[in-house]
């Protein structure tokens, strides 16, 4: 994922400035997919695939077809694979939200001495979003500017303006993404406080008047006031958006019969977004324990009721020190939360606290708790999106590892991309606990064009295969300067693939779109999309993503399937933090594996770099190794 400049602009909300996304040529995507398979399938299952997309090409056939569709969609759509990719990515997928699909920034941990502090600083905190939220409203945030390769193209900010008007609706087929629209709705003025696994309504503007800090503290004294009454409790529905999405459609269909409900509900998908003050999680505050903690709340017993998963934000904010922000990621990408959250810590740290007292809002009206109605039917629900909730958090197995021994200062005086070397290392660290390569996800951005998104870099390339053969191969008879020819040629194939990513002509989304028109079309579907190949080519066994950031935090997510991994990297000057997730259920994966492994070849791959080029500075191997041993303590899975 490219870093970001941000340059003030003209307001880019209009998309008309920016190029539409290209259609890339049919037989380049075809050639380029069998070149991303080759080696990743068996040879007589390859050729079987050869046959298929040969035919599928083949001069007036259904390639051609699909292909001419595609382009008259393009001349009408302002981005031709948006729809499609959004249902195909979120909204079609039915797994629960929290760790398959929701990513978290993990907060640096806060040392919150009494009660008190926690509540002053998520008054800080809505503070910073109701700032931003102007600079949102008044079209006032600078423009986002490529950085790394083809640096300086302007980007699409679109995604911004959902980070706070967006919702995403459970149904029992696919989920909607509902955007709020000044035009039909007022603007949300409110946000909801999730405290106790109770949800109360916190108004940010009181009579025309936006709410200071002070006064969001003492609301928010209430609210935690309200919320230990044993009389007023009511039952955690927020566990209900923690179940998959069609169970959870199928209670939110149960619910909404009484008005009470609705009204509750309507509160909520309304809001600006959620602040959730949770309890103490009696933990270890680890990076690793806290990017738990951020991802599913610890389950049923801790605060993993304490959320609304279908909100785009939720700011929790722990007793413990331990916070961050979960996010519903269907409405923007990661850099875009990113670009948020820091700016967010920046404010916080830019700008004292402003508790002094201040001209304040007489007699503030108390905060209101919402109210539910629960059948027997719902109570079932809740039983059982508790225990399922409860089984996903003893079944993720996390690794956030700092690894030390270098950053990306040293990987760019080798010359290289330190975006495309930590690539090629994953496929070592994978290749070295595994023995085989496997179908690879790289988010890459495109943003250069209207509404767009991501498409995917497909890293494990024939040439990081053959480098890291190379290096794991004992019997090897390859020279050094032999095995850096062949990183540096896994290297130049990663840079190149995401070059060709960025400005569109990725395979993914096209093959994505190809498929869909034939469905619209009512034809059967092509022998190419049916074909076990492309259905491996699609099953992201290691899912990856760089999410820098200029403040002290991090990115984590879950795998995207059970026997694979979550790696997502943040590299910084002397430094890079790695948050490796996987599921304790696979006997494939363990996440402590995959980060020693993971530390080791990084550690070969700086040795060789210093071998075969003397400019960077060396790196002691016995730190390398105690580096190795720390990693395995790190995580939790034995």
């Amino acid at each position: 994922m490219p870093v970001l400049e941000g340059k003030p602009s003209k307001d880019q909300d209009d998309q008309s400035g920016l190029p539409k996304l290209p259609v890339p040529p049919l037989q380049q995507t075809l050639d380029m997919y069998l070149n991303c398979m080759r080696h990743l399938v068996p040879e007589e299952q390859y050729r079987r695939t050869q046959t298929i997309t040969d035919k599928f090409q083949a001069p007036g056939g259904l390639g051609e077809l699909l292909q001419k569709k595609l382009l008259e969609r393009k001349e009408v759509k302002a981005n031709w694979v948006y729809d499609y990719w959004l249902e195909d990515m979120y909204l079609n997928n039915r797994l629960a939200l929290p760790v398959n699909s929701s990513p978290a920034m993990v907060f640096p941990k806060q040392n919150f001495r009494v009660q008190s502090d926690a509540l002053r600083f998520a008054a800080h905190l809505i503070s910073g979003v109701l700032e931003y939220k102007c600079l949102l409203d008044g079209h006032a945030l600078p423009v986002d500017y490529a950085r790394g390769q083809l640096a300086g193209t302007p980007l699409c900010m679109e995604q911004y303006y959902r980070l706070f008007t967006s919702y995403r609706l459970p149904g029992p087929k696919t989920d909607t993404l509902v955007a709020q629209k000044s035009s039909v709705m007022p603007e949300p003025e409110h946000i909801i406080v999730a405290c106790k696994n109770q949800f109360f309504v916190l108004d940010v503007v009181i009579n025309f008047r936006r709410l200071n800090e002070r006064d969001l503290y003492t609301q928010l004294q209430k609210i935690r006031k309200m919320a230990e009454s044993e009389e007023e409790r009511l039952p955690p529905i927020g566990l209900l958006t923690s179940d998959g999405r069609t169970e959870w459609a199928e209670a939110r269909s149960i619910l909404v019969k009484d008005s009470t409900n609705r009204d509750s509900l309507d509160m909520i998908e309304r809001c600006l977004c959620l602040v959730c003050l949770d309890e103490p999680c009696g933990l270890e505050m680890s990076d690793t324990n806290r990017a738990m903690m951020m991802l599913h709340g610890g389950g049923k017993n801790k605060n993993g009721a304490n959320r609304w998963y279908d909100k785009p934000m939720q700011f929790v904010v722990g007793a413990d020190g331990c916070c961050g922000v979960v996010c519903e990621h269907s409405p923007f990408e990661g850099i875009v939360l990113v670009q948020c959250t820091e700016y967010l810590l920046k404010y916080m740290i830019g700008s004292p606290s402003k508790l002094v007292r201040a001209a304040s809002v007489s007699e503030l009206p108390a905060p209101r708790r919402l109210r539910w109605k629960c059948s027997p039917e719902i109570q079932a629900c809740l039983t059982t999106s508790a225990d399922k909730l409860q089984r996903l958090d003893e079944n993720l197995d996390m690794n956030v590892y700092k690894f030390c021994g270098y950053g990306k200062e040293f990987i760019k005086k080798q010359k290289m991309s330190p975006d495309a070397y930590i690539q090629v290392a994953l496929q070592f660290a994978f290749y070295k606990c595994h023995g085989r390569p496997v179908a690879t996800y790289e988010s890459a951005s495109i943003r250069r064009f209207q509404h767009g998104r991501v498409d995917n870099i497909r890293s494990s390339t024939a040439e990081a295969l053959a480098f890291v053969k190379a290096m794991t191969d004992k019997k090897s008879s390859l020279t050094d300067a032999e095995k850096m020819e062949k990183l540096w040629d896994a290297i130049k194939a990663q840079t190149n693939y995401t070059i060709l990513a960025i400005t569109g002509m990725a395979i993914d989304n096209h093959l994505l779109g190809l498929r869909e028109i034939a469905k619209e079309l009512n034809l059967e579907k092509p022998e190419i999309f049916t074909d076990e190949t492309y259905i491996i080519s699609n099953q992201f066994i290691l899912s990856t993503s760089q999410v820098p950031t200029t403040v002290e935090m991090f990115c984590c997510y879950g795998p995207v399937v059970p026997n694979g991994y979550g790696a997502c990297y943040n590299p910084q000057s002397g430094h890079i933090i790695f948050c490796v997730s996987s599921f304790r259920d696979s006997p494939e994966t363990s996440s402590d594996m995959f980060v020693k492994a993971l530390v080791e070849c990084l550690g070969e791959m700086q040795d060789l770099c210093q071998i075969c080029n003397t400019q960077a500075k060396p790196c002691n191997s016995t730190e390398r190794t105690e580096d190795a041993s720390k990693a395995v303590k790190n995580g939790r899975k034995t």
